[in-house]
């Protein structure tokens, strides 16, 4: 009796940080979530923009007042095997440098900044949301280039917790980053 030997269809597939670094170095930006395989499109330069202002904003910050480190996509944050994300921006504090290696972030930062995207929009507002929840995250901002918006979810107890949606003409401010108030006009000025 002959055994069929069957392709299991990569749906099924269960991605790990391994297999991740086996993917190829072709510009694509891949993330892995719960053991599944993500790719995200490249962005619009409206996210660019946007992201870059935010960029610049904290990092202004940070040079004067140097409690914690700021990244820009692409850098991974491990947080499993199966968990092997890049947000846009990424925030550190200095209380959490043991995460930092020096390829990249192996735990919850205290921040993660996405830029919404139309090709990503669904996957930040459910599946990110609930892993940045999971696993430790103490703040999630997602950004909205498009309606010049930020919602903001601060960590309460063992979950993130929606705080806010502050429009252009608001300045935001988080307790991670005492002092600092960034004027969303400015975030949002192209």
């Amino acid at each position: 009796m002959a055994i069929a030997i069957v392709d299991i269809p990569d749906r099924l597939k269960v991605f790990t940080y391994e297999d991740y670094l086996n993917l190829p170095d072709n510009g694509k930006r891949y993330e892995i979530i719960n053991g599944e395989l993500y790719m995200a499109p490249a962005p619009t330069l409206g996210h660019q923009d946007t992201i870059g202002e935010f960029h610049f904003t904290i990092k202004s910050f940070l040079e004067i007042n140097p409690i914690g480190k700021i990244y820009l996509a692409p850098t991974d944050i491990i947080f499993s095997d199966i968990d092997v994300m890049q947000p846009d921006l990424i925030f550190v504090s200095k209380e959490k440098f043991d995460i930092l290696t020096h390829e990249n972030i192996q735990g919850a930062p205290d921040l993660v900044i996405e830029v919404l995207s139309p090709g990503t929009e669904k996957r930040d507002r459910t599946i990110k949301l609930k892993a940045y929840s999971k696993f430790g995250v103490s703040e999630y901002w997602m950004a909205n280039d498009e309606k010049a918006t930020v919602e903001v979810w601060r960590r309460r107890g063992k979950k993130l917790d929606f705080h806010a949606v502050l429009g252009r003409t608001q300045t935001l401010a988080t307790p991670l980053l005492p002092g600092l108030e960034i004027s969303l006009e400015k975030i949002f000025r192209q």
